[in-house]
């Protein structure tokens, strides 16, 4: 009993104010150390005002095997086991008031640090709240997480993670993330055992169809359907720089099969705001990232862009997917770069290889893209082309190799090509019928084989400027369209 009494009394006094809890029942074994309480609810409140932002309630909590003798002779309080039996967990993000003093408080009062060898949480279902209508942030059910060779102390309760432990294992049947107001992540099977991870089924779609999101949104957005059907995380590693800044780390990343349906409504207004081209993005993301390898195997992607009103967009396809991403990390040193080797067939049936590579710590962004292309019917751009510039292609372009090189600001391309009967068809205003005239015209200026100057290759050169309202890839079309021109005509686009 006097055991019982002691633990009723830490519940009751030594709480901090803004922790409160109820209980039905409390039984303790004194023989076996088992202390255990059932329908335990607690209550997480904002010290400010007392608003509750988090609450926890589970059907039982087992703490196994308290060891008297290291309680009296080690000053410690060991426990072999604690278990909480299928907890329930709200947390309201918004109504969360973040103390904003430089330095960090414990939490709860600790006057002997306490030990725990396994600790163990079952069936938990999780659920985080933010403000506003659509409030669902995250949601998770079956949520099972072990712990090993715990240790909380005074000095552990002042680090943002307020314990250190050994190994742990963590296994959710689904996951559910909002990641902005017009997408969603969800995620079966997440399993996080020995530093490696493993998530099946992830799926990230626009949660209103085409349609829709075109008529609620002001700028311009990307409609994105992907879905993947695993991704597993090697020698995963994660932390806190000297209390302060988060890093993570995994030696691979493997991506299977993911395959992808992005939708652009180019009807709608521009996003002018400044886009930053990726060396940016991971040289000035808020944490330390460290990835040695990112593999990406049989992906297939379908990019539609519609520009005219009248159809419903031009299409152009990748499948056969294949990439190997090296050094995605923003804390290797000056020269270490980020290289970026893709394969693929690109429409029907052309082969593409591209090699990309920059160096994260350049502040210019200085960059290379190197491409080789395959055979390729100029007619199966049609798809692209028809719909969005009414023009049509014709003829066959048996190789084309090209090297972008360049800064945020601009870039040269150097291109060659070989190419046989090429030719432009500019269509009318429905995009049914060709203009002779015009399409005469403009054929006036394509040197119609590559092989006329007794070469099997024409060369072109020309150079591009960044629009930096726009992304990376817009920033390679550029390239490509001034570098195509100069070697079809032998011209420059000015």
């Amino acid at each position: 009993m006097k055991i019982q009494q002691k633990v009723e009394n830490f519940l009751q006094t030594r709480l901090p104010q803004n922790i409160s809890q109820s209980h039905n029942t409390m039984n303790v074994d004194t023989f076996e150390g088992t202390i255990t309480i059932s329908d335990l609810l607690v209550h997480l409140k904002n010290k400010s005002d007392t608003i509750t932002h988090t609450t926890i309630g589970m059907d039982k909590l087992i703490i196994e095997d308290v060891s008297y003798w290291k309680y009296l002779f080690n000053d410690e309080i060991h426990i072999e086991d604690i278990k909480f039996k299928s907890p329930i967990i709200t947390y309201h993000k918004d109504k969360v008031i973040i103390n904003k003093d430089s330095e960090r408080i414990a939490p709860i009062k600790l006057f002997k640090p306490i030990i725990i060898e396994e600790l163990s949480i079952d069936n938990t279902t999780l659920t985080i709240f933010e403000k506003g209508k659509d409030s669902v942030l995250i949601h998770t059910t079956n949520t099972t997480i072990e712990i090993d060779d715990i240790l909380i102390s005074k000095e552990t309760l002042l680090q943002k993670i307020p314990a250190t432990f050994s190994e742990y294992e963590v296994n959710t049947d689904s996951i559910f993330v909002k990641i902005s107001p017009y997408e969603n992540v969800t995620a079966q099977n997440l399993t996080i055992k020995n530093q490696q991870v493993s998530l099946e089924n992830i799926a990230l779609k626009t949660k209103y169809s085409r349609t829709e999101l075109s008529k609620i949104i002001t700028k311009e957005r990307d409609h994105i359907d992907l879905d993947i059907k695993n991704i597993t995380l090697a020698d995963i590693d994660f932390g806190f720089i000297d209390n302060k800044k988060l890093f993570v780390k995994s030696s691979n990343i493997s991506i299977e099969k993911p395959v992808a349906s992005i939708y652009r409504d180019k009807l709608v207004s521009d996003d002018t705001t400044i886009k930053k081209l990726y060396s940016k993005m991971l040289r000035e993301t808020s944490i330390d990232l460290t990835i040695d390898k990112i593999a990406l195997n049989n992906g297939s992607v379908i990019y539609t862009e519609r520009v005219k009103q009248d159809n419903t967009g031009g299409t152009i396809d990748f499948k056969n997917l294949s990439a190997t991403i090296l050094n995605a990390s923003n804390t290797y040193t000056s020269n270490e770069k980020t290289t970026i080797d893709i394969e693929a067939i690109f429409m029907k049936n052309t082969p593409l290889k591209a090699n990309w590579e920059f160096d994260a710590t350049k502040p210019n962004d200085q960059f290379i893209f190197k491409a080789e292309i395959g055979s390729l019917k100029a007619s199966d751009l049609n798809t692209f082309m028809k719909p969005n510039l009414k023009i049509q292609l014709e003829g066959v372009t048996n190789k084309t190799y090209f090297t972008i090189s360049g800064t945020n600001n601009t870039s040269n391309i150097s291109m060659r090509m070989s190419y046989d009967n090429f030719k432009v068809n500019i269509l009318n205003k429905k995009g049914n019928k060709k203009n002779k005239f015009l399409s005469a015209i403009a054929n006036i200026f394509i040197i119609e084989d590559s092989k006329n100057n007794n070469q099997v290759f024409s060369d072109g050169s020309a150079t591009a400027t960044r629009d930096k309202t726009k992304s990376f890839f817009n920033y390679l079309w550029l390239n490509i369209k001034s570098g195509l021109l100069n070697t079809l005509t032998g011209k420059d686009e000015n």
